[in-house]
């Protein structure tokens, strides 16, 4: 079973064993609908999730005070991938798209794979790792990506002069 990491504790919180989650999930209210986490391999019931500005407060079964949460810092936080939400229509998980192929619709060439995806603001950048070597960032915007198929393992893209340099 496949383990998806979505946070990391960071810190102990008071005296009853809560610990301070910074969350990667981009939906901090995600706490609030799972029974459980993992943390390294053990799973933890969640007996409470509150809030402290952009952090999450977790009190875990069995981490019953500070000494126990002190112990949890640093540590990862993951769920199981039957505990992933659905995405809507169009969205991707980013470790989907990782690795995919990267073909030019213009001559059906293969570009490259893409390495990382970048999300800095309104839109996502796909960090290409190049053939040719190097890498290229492309923003993920229809004008550029023409279609994105994981199941068949590419994305077809629509590059304008000067993106790749040669």
């Amino acid at each position: 079973m496949e383990k998806i990491k979505i946070g990391r504790i960071v810190n102990a919180v008071a005296l009853k064993g809560e610990v301070k989650v910074y969350n990667y999930s981009g939906y901090r209210e995600r706490y609030e609908e799972l029974d459980r986490i993992i943390v390294e391999d053990r799973e933890y019931p969640i007996e409470k999730v509150r809030y402290q500005q952009q952090t999450v407060i977790l009190k875990l079964a069995g981490i019953d005070d500070r000494s126990a949460a002190e112990g949890m810092k640093n540590k990862d936080v993951f769920i199981t991938e039957e505990d992933l939400l659905p995405l809507p229509e169009n969205t991707y998980y980013i470790r989907d798209l990782i690795g995919l192929s990267v073909i030019d619709e213009q001559d059906g060439s293969c570009l490259g794979r893409i390495k990382d995806v970048l999300q800095p603001s309104s839109q996502d950048i796909y960090v290409v790792e190049l053939q040719t070597g190097g890498e290229a960032m492309i923003p993920v915007v229809s004008q550029f990506v023409r279609e994105v198929n994981p199941e068949e393992g590419y994305v077809k893209v629509r590059l304008i002069e000067g993106m790749i340099e040669s």
